[in-house]
Parts: structure tokens; C-alpha cells; sequence
């Protein structure tokens, strides 16, 4: 496989983030957004650092967790204002490394960037302002509608139109205490009415390579390597592998499935047949199979349960409150919570006020993984009967 980056982490020096907790931002007074109130802070934190000579060009910052847990806020939230400090020159991220501190004024060699959803859609924005002859001070569309105009999801449109706030743009205007609006700022700005809607993004060319790596090392009903050693190789993050097996299970290439299980070729790249099952094969799944499925549905009820009920700091029912409520095992609950605590989303802690507390929201999306609850070829070949 061929590496996409070549850094180390071991050649950046880590600023501390207790060289952050001096003033902390208040996010409670603030007409700004939490990501641009905090981008705001680290600014002129970072600026103020190194003017003293606290910091360097070049320093790796702490990780957005730990700002996360300092703020007491989502690391989503900190994702966004890490992109607002990379849309202003101010910070660059690395792949499987980190954020370092970029020196805007010097022409640095840099990690060549691949085009995101949130660049596609601030495009579509501009297009759409353009196209539509919206003047200064003119209102658009409340950011669900903007969503559905562009065809990108809520979060990624927010972004798009924060980052548009941040250059002058638009302008965001509060309504009411809880609602606010997007206005016209400004109409002089660049924008390609033909550029590719299909960009080659650090996910494409991952998926891509899969595929060739596919192609010549595994043949159907091989395991692929775990996502790890892609990680690795590619020396990128385990998030941009998973999502890049994700295309391929969408386009049937892979069957994802948890635990030793693994992720299994069942068709070759640009061939048209399944992996065969045996004649005897029942129309029910196998058991084990109907084992997987049944955790791996239930992590996803958790994570959607945590976005729908329970904000970060929040503490959990115990297991078997949780279990009566769900009507699940607590054997499966108990894997399932262990599972959401590798992903960051919960933490445990012993003792009288111990239990389990939720230290980060899940973005409840469609489900990444597909299961089958019937035999495949039992399905195949009631349809050809039909």
C-alpha cells in the first residue's frame, strides 16, 4: 500500500494544556457560536504564547479531547473550531498526528488537502447566494432548509455556513434566545459554478487503494486486515479507514461484521457475483451471526438513546435499571457500554458516587454497518422466483 503521509508524531514538540486553563473562555456570554467563541480564545491564546516564547511555531497542540474535558463541551464542537483556526492559516491538521501551529507568514511544505463535505457545501452555498441574486442584508433560509437546498447533512451545512460567517459572507443574527438567523453580508466573492461535485477526497483515495489492494492480495471470502494495520500503513486515522470500508460495504464489495468476525470480501472490484453460499444453508442466519447483529444494534440504540436524553456530564441508570428498560441482557449491555466507552462517548468511575457518565454526544446517523437477518441466497433466490 502506498503512504499517504510520511510525518511523525515523535518530531513535534506537545504544548501542555494546562498552558491553556489561565482564562478560559465564557461560553455562556457570547452572541458567537461555541466554535467560534473558543477559535476566538485559541487565537489569541496561541498568539499571546508566542509573542512570550511559551510556544513555537511548529508545536503540536493538545488533543481535542483534553480541550474538550477543559471547556466542557463536545469534542464535535472542538472540531469546528479547529477548522476555524485552519480556515485562518492559524493552525494545520496533520493526519494521525495532530494540530500543530503554523506559521502564516513563512511557506512551509504541507500535507497536500483533499476536499471535504464542508468545502463542497460552502461551494454549493456561494452558488446558491449567487444564483439566486440575494442583495446585502438579505435572509436565507434557516439552516434545515439550506441542508435540504445542498444536500448535505445539518452538521455539515453549519459548518459550511460558519466558516462563510468567519469571512465576511454572511452573517449569523440572533432571533430570539434559542433561534438565530443567516443574513447576506457581502456579495463580492469568488465562486465556480462548474467545479466537481465529486472531488478525490482523502476517503476516495483511500477507498480506491482498498479496492486495488483487494484486487491483487484477497480473493472472495478472504478477511480483510483489521483497520488498524490500514491506519498504520496509510498512517492516517482509523475514522478515514472506516469510512472508506464503508463505501466499499455500500457497494457490496464488503460485509462488515463486529468482533473476530472481521470484514470479508464477498465480491471482487468491477465483477458482478456475490460470495456462494452452501446449498444447505437454511434461511435463517447463523446464530452467531444473529449474536453480532443483536450487539451491534444495540450500540446503536445506546448511542441514539445517549443524543436523544442525556447531555455530556449526564450519569447513566445502571445496567440492570437499564436492562428492565430495554429489555436486553445485561451481559449485552454491559459489552455494549464497555464498547461506547472505548469510543469516547462514556467514562466509569467506582465507589458511592461512581457509575457511568457521558463525557461526549454521538452523531446518531444511518447505521455504518449492514446485517442480514436472512440467509442471503434465500433471498436471492426468492427474488429471481418473483
Amino acid at each position: 500500500m502506498t503512504k499517504i503521509l510520511t510525518s511523525q508524531k515523535s518530531n513535534y514538540k506537545k504544548t501542555d494544556i494546562t498552558d491553556f486553563k489561565v482564562t478560559l473562555p465564557d461560553l455562556k456570554n457570547t452572541s458567537d457560536s461555541k466554535p467560534m467563541a473558543i477559535a476566538k480564545w485559541l487565537k489569541q491564546t496561541i498568539n499571546n504564547n508566542i509573542k512570550s516564547g511559551n510556544f513555537k511555531f511548529g508545536s503540536l497542540l493538545p488533543s481535542k479531547a483534553d480541550f474538550a474535558y477543559i471547556l466542557g463541551v463536545s469534542t464535535g464542537t472542538m472540531q469546528s473550531a479547529f477548522r476555524i483556526l485552519e480556515d485562518h492559516n492559524i493552525v494545520e491538521s496533520k493526519q494521525y498526528i495532530g494540530t500543530i501551529i503554523k506559521n502564516s507568514d513563512k511557506n512551509e511544505n504541507t500535507v497536500p488537502k483533499f476536499m471535504t463535505k464542508r468545502d463542497c457545501a460552502i461551494e454549493d452555498i456561494k452558488i446558491y447566494i449567487a444564483s439566486n441574486s440575494f442583495n446585502v442584508n438579505s435572509y436565507l433560509p434557516s439552516t434545515n432548509a439550506i441542508s435540504a437546498i445542498i444536500g448535505y447533512s445539518y452538521s455539515v451545512t453549519k459548518m459550511a455556513l460558519e466558516y462563510l460567517t468567519s469571512i465576511g459572507i454572511i452573517e449569523k443574527k440572533n432571533k430570539n434566545f434559542v433561534e438565530y438567523i443567516w443574513v447576506v453580508k457581502s456579495c463580492d466573492f469568488d465562486y465556480d459554478p462548474n467545479y466537481d461535485k465529486n472531488p478525490k477526497t482523502l476517503v476516495d483515495k483511500i477507498s480506491s487503494d482498498i479496492e486495488n489492494y483487494i484486487s491483487k492480495n484477497l480473493k472472495v471470502g478472504d478477511k480483510l486486515p483489521p483497520l488498524y494495520d490500514f491506519a498504520r500503513d496509510y498512517n492516517t486515522s482509523v475514522k478515514s479507514i472506516h469510512d472508506a470500508v464503508k463505501r466499499l460495504v455500500n457497494k457490496n464489495i464488503l460485509q462488515t461484521r463486529r468482533g473476530k468476525y472481521g470484514t470479508i470480501v464477498v465480491k471482487m472490484p468491477n465483477e458482478k457475483e456475490y460470495l456462494n453460499e452452501k446449498p444447505e444453508s437454511s434461511i435463517f442466519a447463523p446464530a452467531q451471526d444473529a449474536m453480532v447483529y443483536l450487539y451491534e444494534k444495540t450500540i446503536e440504540r445506546l448511542k441514539r438513546m445517549i443524543a436523544n436524553e442525556y447531555e455530556i456530564g449526564d450519569k447513566l441508570p445502571s445496567i440492570a435499571e437499564l436492562s428492565k428498560t430495554l429489555d436486553l441482557s445485561p451481559n449485552t449491555l454491559r459489552r455494549s457500554l464497555t464498547q461506547l466507552g472505548k469510543e469516547g462517548y462514556l467514562v466509569f468511575s467506582r465507589g458511592r458516587y461512581g457509575g457511568t457518565f457521558v463525557i461526549d454526544i454521538p452523531e446518531v446517523e444511518t447505521q455504518a454497518f449492514k446485517w442480514i437477518a436472512v440467509n442471503p441466497q434465500y433471498s436471492k433466490n426468492l427474488k429471481s422466483a418473483n
